[in-house]
């Protein structure tokens, strides 16, 4: 009896208890950090988390507009506005100086493309063929064209039909803009192989006369626009030539 009340009494608690469920496991948890996607959006699955994102991209930037103009402070403490000045531009063009050996004028042709004899600028200068070659010999020549029309004001700079002549700070007449004509295209045609060089033009070639040769002297030059009113031709001279300046400007006033 007293192994059989032994064993009832360590076996009744196993079949009066309730079964208990075994403890879940615990849940491992991994915290992963958000990866930055090439689009935000694809992150975003809440609408009104994408919402709340807008807004706060909104506020992160400034509202006001970048201003260009520079500004400084005068001696009384108030800020000034300066405006940039406009960018010159550069550009690389053929210009050519040619006119009879006596008694003609000096004309001034520049092009953009040696091929093309259609030139962009003619211009028949009132000074002498002679003159000019006196002036080249010192080695210096500034010729500038001005333009002090009120009714041209508008106009391409090229298409302003006459302008006043200075060369070398003397004024010595004008400048007139001209068309090419079929003796002036056809004299470019045979210079279309040469770039640099000077020579003589054999008389009848051009003119269609037996008068007259025509002086030549072709080189490239670099082509500054300063602005609307402004533009300016310089001779490049060679490496191996004479450092020979020649310039020619074109000045508008208002």
């Amino acid at each position: 009896m007293p192994k059989v009340d032994a064993l009832r009494r360590f076996l009744l608690p196993c079949f009066n208890s309730t079964p208990t469920s075994p403890a879940p496991p615990a849940q491992l948890t991994i915290s992963t950090k958000k990866r930055l996607s090439t689009s935000l959006r694809d992150d975003l699955d809440d609408p009104k988390q994408e919402k709340k994102f807008e807004e706060d991209q909104e506020d992160s930037y400034p509202t006001t507009p970048i201003s260009t103009t520079n500004t400084t402070t005068s001696a009384s403490g108030a800020a000034i506005s300066l405006s940039a000045p406009p960018r010159s531009s550069k550009t690389m063009v053929i210009g050519t100086i040619f006119g009879q050996r006596r008694g003609g004028h000096v004309w001034f042709c520049v092009q953009h493309d040696r091929l093309n004899t259609k030139p962009s600028l003619l211009l028949e200068l009132s000074i002498p063929t002679t003159t000019l070659i006196q002036e080249m010999r010192c080695g210096l020549v500034r010729i500038a064209l001005e333009s002090s029309d009120s009714e041209l004001n508008r106009c391409p700079l090229h298409s302003i039909p006459m302008w006043t002549l200075f060369c070398n700070g003397r004024k010595i007449g004008f400048a007139v803009r001209r068309r090419a004509t079929q003796q002036t295209r056809i004299m470019l045609k045979t210079m279309q192989s040469m770039t640099v060089g000077a020579g003589v033009i054999p008389s009848g070639l051009v003119s269609g006369t037996e008068s007259e040769e025509v002086l030549y002297m072709r080189a490239n030059y670099e082509c500054i626009i300063g602005g609307a009113d402004s533009e300016s031709f310089h001779l490049i001279s060679p490496d191996e030539g004479p450092g020979q300046e020649f310039s020619i400007f074109l000045l508008r006033s208002k």
